[in-house]
């Protein structure tokens, strides 16, 4: 049986895409077994009345505990 956990996470990008990719990146680096990520909020930066970068609310969603078969 495999358990699935779920940490939230903010990470900021030049795009919505690169904001989630620095999440899961950053969160790979110490979390194992990343399975998804739910982009839960959006948010743009705006400087001098042009969008400067954007921010995202991740859920990742990991495994732990996965059975090994044998």
């Amino acid at each position: 049986m495999s358990i699935a956990k779920v940490i939230e996470v903010l990470a900021e990008g030049d795009s919505i895409e690169g904001a989630v990719e620095s999440g899961v990146s950053e969160a790979a680096r110490t979390v194992k077994n990343i399975r998804s990520v739910y982009v839960k909020e959006t948010q743009a930066i705006v400087r001098d009345n042009s969008v400067a970068k954007y921010r995202v609310n991740l859920n990742i969603t990991f495994v732990v505990g996965d059975e090994v078969p044998s």
